[in-house]
Parts: C-alpha cells; sequence; structure tokens
C-alpha cells in the first residue's frame, strides 16, 4: 500500500455550472482540508458533491448545499473532512456565481 499527501484541487476560481473538480483516479482518496474564499464584495454560495465512481452529481451525494460565504470570508469545510472516496469517486462543485470563491483542497491518495 502506497499512501501519499497530495493538492487534490489547486486552487482555482469554482464555476457557476456542476464542474467535477477531482477525481479519484485508480486509488481510494481521503480529503483532509477544503477551503473556499470568497473574494469578492457581495455574499455568494458554493455547493459541494461527493460522488461513487458510477454516480453523477445530485441531490443524493449532496454534501454541502448552497453554503454562503460573506465578502472576503474563508471557510474550511469540517463537513468534508474526512470522507473517504473509493476509487473513481469524485468531489463535484457549483458556485452561485462565476467568479466569487476559489477552492483548494488536499488530500491522501491511497493505492
Amino acid at each position: 500500500m502506497t499512501v501519499q499527501v497530495r493538492v487534490l484541487i489547486p486552487a482555482k476560481i469554482a464555476e457557476n455550472s456542476q464542474t467535477t473538480q477531482y477525481t479519484a483516479n485508480g486509488v481510494s482518496c481521503r480529503i483532509d482540508k477544503f477551503t473556499a474564499t470568497n473574494y469578492s464584495a457581495v455574499a455568494a454560495t458554493i455547493s459541494v458533491n461527493l460522488v461513487t465512481a458510477a454516480g453523477a452529481a445530485g441531490d443524493a451525494n449532496l454534501t454541502v448545499k448552497t453554503k454562503t460565504l460573506q465578502p472576503g470570508e474563508t471557510y474550511t469545510f469540517p463537513e468534508l473532512v474526512g470522507h473517504i472516496l473509493a476509487p473513481s469517486g469524485f468531489i463535484s462543485t457549483i458556485a452561485g456565481t462565476v467568479t466569487s470563491i476559489n477552492i483548494r483542497a488536499s488530500g491522501v491518495e491511497i493505492s
């Protein structure tokens, strides 16, 4: 068994359409940190899905629904920490606006 600490999602702007941000390709993955920062001057929302290999992002795997971040706020999503993605499972997000929220995630991949 090999365990490697990884940046799962390099810092990026979250899209305002449902977007796969990370896929556990050929490994299992434990999420250790997921951060979102609202860099805009108005409140903004983000939702996060943790999806199984055969699934699609939807209500059945919605882990955080429309979390509102105030201007300048950073949130570390304790709801996601410690969750495991099986091989081919993925993290998907959707932001309420197109340019307001930066995201980043790190964790451990196990093969």
